[in-house]
């Protein structure tokens, strides 16, 4: 067999499945990841990206944080692709009980799955730093400059986790579904930022099977390793 076959055999036999979905899942959608050759770490900015999407650049140099916060994280207008309408389907099926994803954009949700557990927070919640009102990403996306709150006039902060700043609770459940899973598939990341990336040593179920462009530092412990793009190896899945 050959490894898409291997991989519709695993997911035929498995009842507990859990997909955790790094970057590369929403490039087919348009959006850039990190770490290719035209992905954010690529851009040329003031200052390094870790640093434009860190804490201390929110509160040092809001203005400048938003700037480039809105030019590089817009994805409201992005429409999901072939993998997260696998995933829907494959949820509907009852075998898909979790996606844990490093992605903010909200493309998993905006397929139509329900059981996603955002680790890195998303563009579509945010709040205001002073009162704490939550407000939509509209605000953030459709209007000039550093978005402020209409109750109290302070600054509105995404509720996406930044660099410097702790994963949310939804990271411990995250750990424990993935603990209890028979099939974890890992795609599109390429495992290399802690304490996300550990979330694939909590696995211990039967099948480890691993889909990305490039190899990943926990290649030797699957099951199964795909590099291919997601769009060549989830069109070929059925349900």
């Amino acid at each position: 067999m050959n490894s898409i076959e291997i991989l519709q055999k695993m997911i035929g036999e498995a009842q507990n499945i859990v997909f955790f979905s790094g970057a590369g899942v929403s490039t087919d959608s348009g959006i850039k990841d990190f770490r290719s050759k035209d992905g954010l770490y690529q851009l040329k900015e003031k200052y390094p990206v870790e640093y434009m999407l860190s804490s201390e650049m929110f509160y040092r140099h809001t203005e400048e944080f938003y700037e480039f916060y809105k030019r590089n994280l817009n994805s409201l207008e992005v429409e999901p692709n072939i993998t997260h309408r696998y995933l829907k389907k494959l949820e509907e099926s009852g075998k898909l009980k979790a996606i844990v994803t490093q992605n903010i954009d909200g493309l998993h949700t905006k397929a139509g799955c329900q059981k996603v557990y955002e680790i890195h927070g998303t563009i579509y919640k945010n709040h205001c730093t002073s009162c704490h009102q939550f407000y939509g990403p509209e605000v953030v996306f459709q209007k000039e400059g550093v978005p402020k709150c209409e109750k109290c006039g302070g600054i509105i902060k995404p509720d996406v986790v930044l660099y410097g700043e702790m994963l949310p609770d939804c990271f411990l459940t995250a750990e424990e579904l993935i603990e209890k899973a028979d099939l974890l598939i890992v795609a599109g990341t390429s495992l290399t930022v802690e304490p996300a990336s550990g979330l694939v040593r909590s696995f211990h179920g039967k099948n480890l099977v691993i889909i990305n462009q490039s190899k990943t530092p926990y290649d030797s412990y699957a099951n199964l390793v795909i590099h291919d793009s997601l769009k060549n190896v989830f069109s070929k899945l059925t349900i």
